[in-house]
């Protein structure tokens, strides 16, 4: 996988926390990555029906993509493709004409509370499972577009005349409204041009998991059973690698090389199909963690697992590139840490990451632990108190330090991590031999080696811009820059990207098995 000149390729990579736009130069083998423009992000509280409502704030987000695109070509080069991934399950509605339609509401809004439970009564939840295959989290769309429908969001339009449910045309917005998931969003208003990409439009609920495409009878039961009508608002579905068009001279002046015209490709466009696609894995018998403000922890499998024990164990069927599945679990992750980390500071306490990590590793091991999933850590604010909270719950010593809390976070995580794998692996019956983690959590050689310590599994780090390295290959192949299979595609991820080995301790195993059954019985 070599070419003649080098190929300078935008990733635009947008997590709940902050956003990049970064440029992989592809040559002789190799990717180098340069960072071209990086901004905070977060949800931003506004009044709302029934108390405070959490949103986007798009427009900025937009900016400065445009302006990170505009630096790329300007300090790097001519951009031969661009890729948008981000975080699934949020979504833009545009109005006649194509203009957006009104806020874009955050995945931490309250207005879903009850709404999966609303759903369920009309239609079970193993019936859906059957169908998407996803996991119950209050924040999928299926369960966000109820709400919007219920404010008066998504005006109610009358069936077709045989019944149908039928998606928008690609290329084309519905008279009424049109959903976009965000990464789509970003590249409609790049291209003008409206679809929906694969791996993000399976975290809507709204895609049959085996035909990789909207279920037409889940949306007629929608319709039907519950008063959400769909009908032409869902876009065309793409698979990732898909060119989706031009970018417009008239929106971002961003052009290839000779001056011709820039691709937006459909890279795995939910941030952890990206991640996985770029996971260095020499074989297939991997498990992985990819590490942010979420993990996501799971096996690549090539058809979904629909069992009832897989509802029951609340494993998702989230679908991947090259026509495979992210058979998954979603963890916490480090959202319980940087929220911890952002009180302290509020209060006066500034420590850095590299002090912080310190702390933790010089604290006892597995002194307290939590259920890093439940609910109380889910919403923004004290992560210590709540901490405090659940140890006096269930029994255990409260953490007397920062390192301690911190300590605790670590362990937890790591302790998710044994459980998701091992769970994955049994309902999926698939041998994992090595478990890869990638992405920016892999800075804290910590948890690395808890992970590694407490699924018994070598843990392999790396690369920690898996995300823009995943998003960056797809987006070279789909433009007809590079070739090859995903194994192709990870051997130049490979070749890019340093690599740390993590070997389990096996005198660690008692301590984590002791923990399991502590908390979970």
């Amino acid at each position: 996988m070599t070419n003649a000149r080098p190929i300078h390729v935008g990733a635009v990579d947008l997590g709940a926390s902050s956003g990049r736009v970064m440029v992989g130069t592809i040559a002789d083998g190799r990717i180098e990555l340069t960072e071209t423009r990086r901004f905070a992000n977060g949800p931003i509280p506004l009044p709302g029906p029934g108390g405070e409502r959490l949103f986007w704030d798009v427009l900025h987000l937009w900016d400065e993509i445009r302006q990170g695109l505009l630096a790329a070509v300007r300090d790097v080069g001519p951009l031969s493709a661009v890729g948008i991934d981000t975080w699934g399950v949020d979504y833009g509605l545009l109005g006649p004409g194509g203009l957006l339609a009104g806020q874009v509401a955050s995945y931490r809004c309250p207005r879903t509370r009850g709404v999966p439970a609303e759903v369920f009564a009309a239609i079970p939840a193993a019936e859906l499972y059957s169908v998407n295959g996803l996991q119950v989290q209050d924040f999928n769309t299926l369960f966000q577009l109820v709400a919007e429908s219920r404010d008066g969001g998504l005006p109610r339009a009358a069936a077709p005349a045989d019944g149908g449910v039928a998606p928008a045309a690609p290329g084309a917005c519905s008279a009424q409204r049109t959903m976009l998931l965000l990464p789509d969003l970003l590249t409609y208003w790049l291209t003008g041009r409206p679809v929906a990409e694969i791996t993000n439009a399976s975290t809507t609920g709204l895609v049959d998991s085996r035909e990789r495409t909207w279920s037409a009878p889940l949306l007629q039961r929608l319709r039907t059973d519950l008063g959400l009508d769909l009908d032409g608002v869902l876009p065309g579905v793409v698979e990732a690698g898909t060119v989706v068009g031009p970018v417009r001279r008239d929106v971002v002046d961003v052009f290839g090389p000779d001056g011709t015209p820039t691709p937006v490709v459909a890279v795995g466009s939910h941030d952890t199909a990206s991640a996985v696609a770029a996971v260095p894995a020499a074989g297939s018998d991997f498990a992985y963690v990819s590490c942010g403000t979420w993990s996501l922890v799971g096996l690549e499998l090539d058809a979904p697992v629909l069992t009832e024990a897989s509802r029951r164990a609340n494993f998702t069927n989230e679908l991947g590139v090259d026509g495979t599945v992210r058979y998954l679990k979603n963890v916490m992750g480090l959202w319980v840490f940087n929220e911890a980390v952002r009180t302290w500071r509020e209060q006066g306490l500034e420590l850095s990451y590299r002090e912080l990590d310190a702390a933790a590793a010089a604290a006892d091991p597995l002194r307290t632990i939590v259920d890093i999933n439940d609910l109380v850590f889910f919403d923004p604010g004290d992560m210590a108190a709540r901490i405090d909270d659940y140890a006096i719950r269930t029994g255990q010593p409260r953490p007397r330090s920062v390192g301690e809390y911190v300590r605790c976070i670590d362990d937890s995580l790591a302790l998710a991590y044994r459980r998701a794998v091992r769970e994955a692996s049994e309902l999926s019956g698939k041998h994992v031999g090595v478990l890869h983690m990638v992405g920016g959590g892999i800075s804290n050689r910590l948890l690395c080696q808890l992970a590694a310590d407490a699924t018994g599994l070598k843990v392999v780090a790396g690369p920690a811009e898996g995300t823009a390295l995943g998003n960056i290959v797809v987006a070279a192949r789909g433009a007809g820059l590079i070739e090859g299979d995903l194994t192709a595609l990870r051997k130049l991820v490979r070749a890019s990207c340093d690599i740390t080995e993590y070997a389990p301790d096996p005198a660690a195993a008692a301590g984590w098995d002791a923990a399991e059954r502590q908390l979970f019985g």
